[in-house]
């Protein structure tokens, strides 16, 4: 196993509170209509809204709010048109962000993320500034209340997995996108539960933080997921964990 950026680990806590205050409904409304538009509504056929689904289910949205979503998607229901945008620059201290985004008004929300950036001590960057420093891979998030080590790798990379990293008190299985939807099926059916699953980025590399520099980069990063519109934050930080207890 190898040890990777603390910033997924944070993601996951958060996601954990917000989806009990059901904050997440809003994003996964958005990416379920989204994919119902790119690749139809047939969960078969189109894995990013399987995937979708998926994620919406975790946090308990209602059936009903999924099948309008979805109908949204494939024109059966009137519904807002979204634009996919990615908004990249740097926070302070340095590490590199960047910002998923889902959006029916495109300079409401360009305006107000370079806010957020500069609010922070961060700086909004040109579309490719930073994005060369991560790759396109499929993330699952388990607990290690769920399964141990062991038969986790077991199933895992029998599956297709490329790596299993340990992360405090979740595990977090990467793959390449294409294996994802595999993956996932294995873990669903060998019946270990899953915190969250995902195609995202993932930094090559990691950027230490300092302590100056730690409340306000998890602050604009925090206020990024925040944000309406944002579907997902992705970031090269990492935060040492005497200093990650501090700060939270």
């Amino acid at each position: 196993m190898s040890g990777h950026s603390k910033w997924s680990t944070i993601k996951h806590k958060k996601a954990a509170k917000d989806a009990k205050r059901g904050k997440m409904f809003t994003k996964f409304i958005k990416e379920i209509t989204v994919a119902a538009r790119m690749g139809g509504g047939d969960l078969n056929s189109n894995p990013r809204l399987r995937t979708a689904i998926d994620a919406a289910k975790a946090v308990n949205m209602p059936n009903d709010n999924i099948d309008r979503a979805i109908k949204k998607g494939t024109g059966e229901l009137e519904g807002s048109t979204y634009e996919e945008l990615t908004y990249e620059g740097y926070g302070p201290g340095g590490a590199a962000i960047i910002a998923q985004v889902l959006t029916d008004n495109k300079n409401r929300t360009v305006s107000e993320i370079r806010r957020l950036f500069a609010k922070h001590g961060g700086n909004m960057g040109e579309t490719g500034c930073v994005g060369w420093m991560f790759d396109k891979k499929g993330l699952i998030v388990v607990e290690k209340t769920q399964v141990d080590e062991d038969r986790l790798m077991a199933v895992v990379l029998d599956a297709g997995a490329e790596d299993v990293r340990d992360e405090d008190d979740v595990y977090e299985v990467v793959t390449q996108p294409e294996d994802f939807s595999t993956v996932k099926d294995r873990l669903d059916h060998e019946k270990i539960v899953v915190a969250s699953a995902q195609v995202t980025l993932v930094p090559k590399n990691t950027v230490d933080v300092d302590a100056k520099n730690v409340e306000q980069i998890l602050k604009l990063t925090e206020e990024l997921e925040d944000h309406d519109d944002v579907q997902n934050v992705s970031s090269n930080f990492n935060i040492p964990t005497e200093l990650l207890e501090k700060a939270s």
